[in-house]
């Protein structure tokens, strides 16, 4: 894969890397920029475009490569760290993580990245400062632990009640926003009818894992950093742990995976089972994590509600 283009990109301007010729391109990201990139890149027809999830600052870039029809493969940063380790790239500039994306593409040739929806886009931005808002309410309460002066208690408790509606106010956006969406709104649905799985959940599933319903067991599993990861070299075994994927979904699955320990008839079962077998609790409730990631899977794959079979 030789017409490969690499884009690194930050909040002012963003950096092009074609393969195809060797050009280097540093632009100003306006959107008359943006437009002008993206009639260059129709015209040259790459094979493949690669850009990092920056955590927003691509999304404006990539909804005019995606409405352009042009192949897009936004990519987890960390694994582009680890390829420029890899090839010995230990310099860094915005110049260079263009090369090193666009070659990082022309190597290991990421699927290209379907055109997310819109409400899916504001979703996930959403989501993502409930996040933050989440981080400085437990900022706020742990602060709470050490005052002594009636103003400052008083203070801190009117920014946590501040906080608290201001997360409630993004769940509300959300609420909203899902049934906007007749194919988030379906899988939604399909999702909650797991016994332990609520709203939120369900809706946080949609918009953080859209992949839900196209991926194997083992793919779900691992984009979830659930499947317990190999440490083996030579003679020596290490002991098998979990980590890696997405590590917000598992935080966000770690609550309804008790409720469904309790609730949930096959869950409880599997559960018992490998408690009963001498696994520890944590051990069993990450497998049970695991389980119920699989069985989500597998009902959006097949556009079926709960049903026991599918465990």
């Amino acid at each position: 894969m030789n017409n490969c283009i690499g884009i690194d990109i930050s909040k002012n301007t963003f950096d092009v890397h074609c393969l195809a010729d060797g050009s280097d391109h540093h632009i100003d990201y306006t959107e008359k920029n943006i437009r002008d990139t993206v009639r260059h890149f129709v015209s040259a027809k790459p094979e493949l475009i690669v850009m990092e999830a920056t955590g927003g600052y691509e999304i404006p870039l990539a909804e005019e490569l995606f409405a352009a029809g042009l192949p897009v493969a936004i990519v987890n940063p960390k694994r582009i760290r680890d390829f420029a380790k890899a090839i010995g790239q230990t310099a860094k500039t915005d110049r260079i993580d263009a090369r090193v994306i666009a070659r990082f593409g022309a190597t290991l040739q990421p699927p290209a990245t379907d055109a997310p929806d819109k409400n899916v886009v504001r979703i996930r931005v959403l989501t993502a400062r409930k996040r933050q808002l989440k981080k400085m309410r437990t900022a706020e309460k742990n602060r709470t632990e050490h005052s002594r002066d009636e103003f400052t208690a008083q203070s801190l408790q009117t920014v946590i009640n501040t906080l608290n509606a201001q997360i409630a106010a993004v769940d509300e956006q959300v609420r909203t926003l899902i049934p906007a969406s007749p194919e988030l709104k379906q899988k939604a649905e399909i999702i909650q009818s797991f016994p332990g799985i609520g709203e939120k959940t369900a809706a946080a599933l949609v918009t953080d894992m859209p992949e839900l319903g196209t991926l194997s067991r083992r793919q779900a599993a691992a984009l979830t950093g659930t499947a317990p990861i190999n440490r083996d070299s030579g003679q020596f075994r290490g002991k098998r742990m979990t980590g890696g994927g997405r590590c917000e979904v598992r935080t966000m699955l770690y609550m309804p995976t008790l409720a469904a320990i309790r609730h949930n008839p096959v869950i409880r079962s599997y559960y018992n089972r490998l408690v009963s077998g001498g696994k520890e609790k944590m051990v069993a409730v990450v497998a049970c994590m695991r389980k119920i990631i699989v069985i989500i899977n597998c009902m959006a794959a097949k556009n079926e509600s709960w049903n026991p079979n599918f465990a």
